[in-house]
């Protein structure tokens, strides 16, 4: 996946087109991201020990991973990914910038 955990992605489509996020979670074997922020839906959530009361929830859901795109750390704006070998080591780079997306 072009995307990991702790990335600062971009929603290019879909009902949250423009919204920005983390990366909370991927779901590499569904080709699937969990987004902060994006895809809120509602869960009717029965009483537990968690949380007594029940009720509904507000929670993010997945989207497929096509639906999003990096920042570039430098200009800000999305961008594509490119990968490049330093030190042995395959890393992540932004394709508008050449900046590197990993730490």
């Amino acid at each position: 996946m072009h995307v990991k955990k702790g990335d600062k992605v971009m929603v290019i489509t879909g009902k949250d087109k423009g919204k920005t996020g983390v990366i909370l979670a991927a779901f590499p074997k569904k080709d699937r991201v969990l987004v902060e922020g994006v895809n809120i839906v509602k869960k009717h959530t029965k009483p537990n020990q968690a949380n007594p009361q029940g009720g509904i929830v507000s929670q993010e859901a997945a989207i497929h991973v096509s639906n999003v795109m990096p920042i570039d750390p430098k200009t800000g704006e999305p961008t594509r990914v490119g990968y490049k070998f330093e030190n042995g080591k395959k890393i992540r780079i932004a394709k508008k910038s050449g900046e590197a997306l990993d730490k």
